[in-house]
This record gives structure tokens, C-alpha cells and sequence, in this order.
């Protein structure tokens, strides 16, 4: 596989995507070959059945290496599921000397100490995300290093998954025969790949409309501030048209793509569908009103619930006003009048996000799909990471002749150019090579 290409698999509850894309000279992503499958195996973002799993992951790599004419040998993996859930967290630390300024050290510090709290049993903490500093008891710090003072306090956004979960997933990409570069939360990667700087900075709710869950990340300054998993999505809108009509679940899901809305008051009551029979039995006639009766049932109940996580952030104080309102994506946006229908429900601005922000102009209609959003989020991640990466091997093979004289608050053999290393590595990184060492030591 080539340096400069990144590969994201979403492993979701109703297909499974493989994206492989680069970033061109203008510094936008292109994608060079997609490969989709038929999920088998997950429910609600959760692997139940591992061997199904891997022959689904098998099958798009497949795809997007025969489309993009390269081999896939390592990949950035999404997760999701309804095991993931966050809180809010306070967290202080004194410093023994507050004559020097606050450094990488002590924030890795700080982080640390959040990661000592006490999770339920079988979670674990994915993401440590620091909101706002607060410095000897001054507030609203965003960025405390090169300030002096003795104790260093933060806001931080938790998020906690179940580590089985997590290790599952990395099982089904090494039985897959990958290797995994990396692990991203799903919300992060879909924000990251339809929301514009300036929705973050305003504040925005993204609702990320997926097969089996209802993904939720909240931004406001340009930092995430509250991320949900909700677990219903897609498949229990089909799920209720199949019962509702009595029809099997392939044509409730026709119809809910086809005829479906969101808004019953659109269709008349003389707007009939007709189903074929079973196996010589009689046709089905399904009027398109009671269609989207079902469906709006299900989807207020969606939007409720995402709503009831927007005002648990806080939207309705005044400083904490969401100004960009909501932005819709995932395959389940594009049911038909759901955007008039989330705005008539929260009274907030919507729109369908579309992952093309950060693609090359001439991507494909079907890549910028709100249902490729999470694909388009992990290869940005993919590539980001590898520059990382890239950054941090110039830093560690630059020569040190010219290093100031700082030298002795090092230990002897220990070499200087260690501290820029430091702050980049996220937890996940961290993560990443924990799963990557336990499936190792598993085999």
C-alpha cells in the first residue's frame, strides 16, 4: 500500500464501507476506490457474530481494492454502539514549582488523573477531551501553556465504551487480515468530515442517522462538548413498517427509501402503493398516508430522544446557545421532509450535511452521499494520523547539536527531542496499540 493513502472501514449495523483514499495537491481528500457490503453480524454498532463480520469486511476491501487498483494492508476503524456513553468531569492538579510556566507535562498530567477514574466493570475511558482550563482560579483558560501558577484545573468531556466491544472490533480486522492503524469515535470522524470550522466555533449539533444507532456530538468554540450514542436508527423505522403492513423486511425497506416521509400531512389519502404477494398470494395495497404515519411515529421518537441530549448539554442557557443549529447526516438523513420535521420538533436551524467539505471537487455524486459520511471522517483520520506519524519521525531523526541547554532535567541516557512527541499522541493512539498488543498476545 502506498505512504500517502489512507483506508477507513465503517463497520456500521446495515452496510459495511471501505474507503480508500489521498490528499491532492490542494491539500483536499481524494478518494480513489469505495467497496460496501451487506453488514451481517453487528447490531446497534455492536459485533454479535464475529465470523459473519469478518466475511462482510472481506467483501468490501475486496471492492475498494478492485476499484482503486491498490492493496489494502492496514485501515482506521470507526466505533460506535450503544455501549458508548459520556460524562463531565472536574479535574485539578498542583504543580511543585509554580515559578515555571505550565508545559506539555503537566496537562499529560492532568489527563492521566482523569484516566484513574473509577468506570463501571468492562469499561474503559476512549477519549479525554479538555474543555476549559482554569489557572489559580481564573476561568475560561483555552490554552494554559507558557502561564505560570500553581494549580492547573480543567473541564473535561468523558467519553467510556465497553473495552470487550472495542477488542471484538479489532479481532474481526485482524482476522480479516489487517492491520489497525487506528480507532476513531464515529461522531468525531462524521463531524470532521461535514461540519465547516465555523458551525463548530458557533455551536452545532451534529445527528448522525446511522442503520441501528442515532450518533450525537455537540461542538461549540470548536471544541466537542457532549457526544451521545442513541440506540435505535434506520432499521427500526423498517422494523415498524414491517410489522405495521405485514410485509417482508426487503419491501418495508423499498418503500421506506422509495415512497417514504416523515410528514404524513404531505400524502393524500388516495396515494396507494401496491406490494406484490407472496408466493401467489395477492398483492398488498398500502396507502402512502399510513406509510408515513408509521414512520413519523418512529422518527419524533428518534428526534426526541437527541433533543432530550442537546438540552442535557445545555442549549437552552444563553451561553451555551447552539447558533448553527442542527446538521443531519448518515443514511437515515435522507428520509424525505425529516429536516422540516427535526426543525418543527427543536425549533433549531437544520440541514443535511454532506461530507463534501473537505473532498476534491471532482468526487463522485455517490461518495458525498450523507450515507458515506463516517467512511469520508476515517480516511481524513487515516491521513491525518500518517502526518502525524510523519512529523514526529523528521522530529525524532533531526540532529541535536543546536538544542539549548536544558539538558539537566533530563535523565543521562534519555534523548531531548522527546517532548513534541508527547502532546500529539491521543489517547486512542493509546488505545490502538493496547488492542493491537492484547490480540497479538491472543493469538
Amino acid at each position: 500500500m502506498e505512504h500517502n493513502i489512507a483506508v477507513g472501514l465503517d463497520i456500521g449495523t446495515t452496510k459495511i464501507v471501505a474507503m480508500i483514499g489521498r490528499k491532492n495537491e490542494y491539500n483536499k481528500v481524494e478518494i480513489l476506490g469505495i467497496g460496501k457490503s451487506k453488514s451481517l453480524g453487528v447490531h446497534r454498532g455492536v459485533v454479535n457474530n464475529i465470523t459473519q463480520t469478518i466475511q462482510s469486511i472481506q467483501l468490501a476491501i475486496q471492492e475498494a481494492e478492485a476499484a482503486a487498483a491498490a492493496k489494502i494492508e492496514a485501515v482506521t476503524v470507526g466505533i460506535a454502539g450503544q455501549h458508548i456513553r459520556s460524562l463531565q468531569h472536574s479535574d485539578y492538579i498542583t504543580r511543585p514549582n509554580s515559578e515555571t510556566v505550565i508545559d506539555d507535562d503537566d496537562i499529560e498530567r492532568l489527563i492521566n488523573q482523569v484516566h484513574k477514574l473509577v468506570m463501571l466493570p468492562g469499561e474503559e475511558i476512549i477519549h479525554v477531551l479538555p474543555q476549559e482550563y482554569k489557572i489559580d482560579g481564573q476561568g475560561e483558560i483555552k490554552e494554559p501553556i507558557g502561564m505560570y501558577g500553581g494549580r492547573l484545573e480543567a473541564n473535561f468531556h468523558v467519553v467510556v465504551g465497553q473495552v470487550s466491544s472495542i477488542r471484538n472490533i479489532g479481532r474481526c480486522v485482524k482476522s480479516a487480515g489487517l492491520d489497525l492503524e487506528g480507532i476513531t469515535l464515529e461522531p468525531l470522524a462524521s463531524a470532521n468530515a461535514v461540519l465547516s470550522q465555523e458551525e463548530k466555533e458557533a455551536g452545532v449539533a451534529l445527528i448522525d442517522i446511522g442503520g441501528g444507532t442515532t450518533d450525537l456530538a455537540i461542538f461549540r468554540d470548536g471544541i466537542i462538548r457532549h457526544t451521545a450514542v442513541i440506540p435505535f436508527g434506520g432499521n427500526v423505522i423498517t422494523e415498524d413498517i414491517k410489522e405495521g403492513c405485514s410485509i417482508i423486511e426487503k419491501q418495508a425497506e423499498l418503500l421506506k427509501i422509495k415512497f417514504g416521509s416523515a410528514w404524513p400531512g404531505e400524502n393524500k389519502d388516495n396515494e396507494i402503493v401496491s406490494i406484490p404477494g407472496l408466493r401467489g398470494r395477492d398483492p398488498k395495497e398500502i396507502t402512502l398516508k399510513n406509510l408515513s404515519k408509521i414512520i413519523h411515529a418512529r422518527v419524533v421518537e428518534i428526534i426526541e430522544q437527541v433533543y432530550v441530549e442537546i438540552k442535557n448539554y445545555g442549549h437552552e442557557e444563553q451561553k451555551k446557545k447552539l447558533i448553527a443549529g442542527i446538521v443531519l447526516t448518515g443514511g437515515g438523513s435522507q428520509l424525505k421532509h425529516l429536516k422540516q420535521l427535526v426543525e418543527y420538533i427543536t425549533g433549531m436551524d437544520t440541514r443535511i450535511g454532506y461530507p463534501n467539505e473537505h473532498l476534491a471537487g471532482n468526487s463522485d455524486d455517490t461518495i458525498t452521499s450523507p450515507l458515506f459520511a463516517t467512511a469520508v471522517g476515517l480516511v481524513m483520520d487515516g491521513l491525518k494520523r500518517q502526518e502525524r506519524q510523519k512529523a514526529e519521525t523528521i522530529v525524532e531523526e533531526a540532529p541535536i547539536e543546536n538544542e539549548p541547554e536544558v539538558v539537566e532535567d533530563h535523565v543521562e541516557d534519555e534523548p531531548v527531542v522527546e517532548a513534541p512527541k508527547k502532546q500529539k499522541r491521543s489517547f486512542l493512539d493509546a488505545l490502538t496499540e493496547r488492542v493491537k498488543d492484547f490480540l497479538d498476545n491472543a493469538e
